[in-house]
């Protein structure tokens, strides 16, 4: 008999959560003006707003916090931090920050001016809130394949190489200072990037003088992709595979909030010695001297186990089995879904699940209301809302994906939590019809709206 799928690891310790009702988590969410972050967790009976920083973090780094060293400069964390980088990912030079989009910041104020150009493949939304705060513009070269969430492409994160060197032939090259590769590709659906993808896409930029930055926040998922559907990589270690990866890239940005496993904490890796230097200056000011950028000691030790542990087959493979199965019981509902399923994420299409509701009134964020009063379950929208309006015309911006994200935090709720969130959204599901109106926005922030923004329910 063939043995079942166990966890590579056994629960220490618990929280409780608190279970509502269907009336308390009406009046919570009017509230919060039918905004999830708006809620207090305390109101979240199963919380899948972010995979990020929520982690359980293990026996082995609780243990490194104890080990921290708070000096000012020259601590022997930030040692331990740049050792764990430097053989990893293999760069010599890294500035830590407190979390990703601080990383974005202080890397985007050295390298980004006002007209410049970004490509990449779906810049999530921090990064393209840095890109167009600092006047310059995102372009999104990501695949076609991408943007129909019915197809079953092994990597959808990946870039259009015809659309890339479009980019390439259309603007100086002065005028792109960093493309950046986003792995796995968030706002497409946690879809990860091939390695020949990466390859093909260093070689082309390489031909026209441009740097490849790699946003890496999910960079061990991606990896354990490419070893599980690339067949040259069957018998390659993860970190094998990483140190290939990031041999085709001149530097890299890190939220070390998710594939790190820590609560807080980032980092900027360099190629070039210069950039590093001009970015040490904007890293002073933004964050903190350059050992320590905005995080403790005790953090750098947690962050640099955390990426030992997160290149670890093992635990790769339960996190996204874990996901998977999700994937496969809504999947078996016939739930639409992005196929196939994330690496750190189930995305649900809005706009298949609610075609009735127009794009206007916000199909994603209706759905997501609707799966928080259904089970007490918090998700997030990746669609209209957080696509902003454009920066010129402030009219709204309607993306080819209206998607309501699952996040799932690494090594934190169990299958039964899987199978409570299944029921929830497959109830939704079934009772979608009775959906009538979405809703419309009351107030809202000039950039980055969907954090802080007020809606209500349309009316008649």
């Amino acid at each position: 008999m063939e043995f079942p799928y166990a966890e590579p690891y056994r629960i220490k310790m618990i929280e409780s959560i608190h279970r509502s009702t269907f009336e308390e988590r009406g009046k919570w969410i009017t509230d919060a003006k039918y905004n999830l972050f708006n809620l207090r967790s305390e109101q979240v009976y199963i919380d899948l707003l972010t995979d990020s920083g929520t982690g359980a973090m293990s026996d082995k780094q609780w243990s490194e916090l104890m080990l921290g060293d708070e000096s000012y400069a020259g601590a022997s964390s930030y040692y331990k931090m740049k050792n764990a980088i430097k053989e990893i990912f293999g760069f010599d030079y890294f500035l830590p920050t407190h979390q990703g989009r601080a990383a974005e910041n202080v890397l985007f104020s050295a390298l980004i001016k006002e007209g410049d150009i970004i490509p990449g493949n779906s810049h999530f939304d921090t990064t393209k809130g840095h890109i167009e705060f600092r006047k310059a513009t995102a372009i999104d070269c990501t695949i076609n394949e991408a943007f129909d969430t019915t197809i079953e492409h092994p990597f959808k994160g990946n870039i259009d190489l015809e659309k890339l060197e479009k980019v390439f032939k259309t603007y100086p090259k002065e005028k792109i200072p960093v493309l950046i590769i986003t792995i796995t590709c968030n706002t497409s659906g946690g879809q990860p990037v091939s390695m020949q993808n990466l390859k093909d896409v260093y070689s082309l930029s390489k031909k026209y003088g441009i740097r490849v930055y790699f946003d890496s926040a999910r960079f061990a998922e991606n990896a354990y992709f490419i070893k599980t559907r690339e067949k040259e990589y069957y018998n390659k270690t993860i970190r094998e595979i990483v140190q290939e990866m990031y041999s085709y890239s001149d530097g890299m940005t890190m939220s070390s909030k998710k594939d790190a496993i820590v609560n807080m904490g980032g980092f900027i890796g360099f190629r070039e010695e210069d950039l590093f230097k001009k970015a040490s200056v904007y890293n002073i000011m933004f964050e903190g001297f350059i050992t320590y950028g905005g995080m403790s000691g005790r953090d750098m030790n947690a962050l640099a186990q955390g990426l030992y542990e997160a290149t670890e087959f093992d635990y790769l493979e339960s996190r996204v089995s874990q996901v998977a199965y999700l994937g496969k019981k809504l999947n078996e509902a016939n739930v639409p879904i992005q196929k196939p399923y994330g690496g750190h994420a189930i995305f649900i299409d809005a706009k298949r699940f609610l075609p009735h509701i127009p794009k206007e009134e916000f199909q994603a964020q209706t759905l997501a209301v609707e799966f928080y009063l259904e089970g007490g379950i918090r998700t997030v929208e990746i669609g209209a809302i957080m696509a902003d309006r454009d920066p010129i015309t402030r009219e709204n911006r309607y993306p080819a994906l209206e998607l309501v994200r699952l996040a799932i935090p690494r090594r934190t709720y169990t299958n039964s939590h899987m199978d409570y969130v299944a029921t929830t959204i497959i109830n939704v599901f079934e009772k979608r019809n009775e959906i009538k109106k979405g809703l419309t926005l009351v107030k809202e922030a000039p950039i980055l709206r969907h954090f802080t923004v007020e809606l209500q329910r349309k009316e008649n």
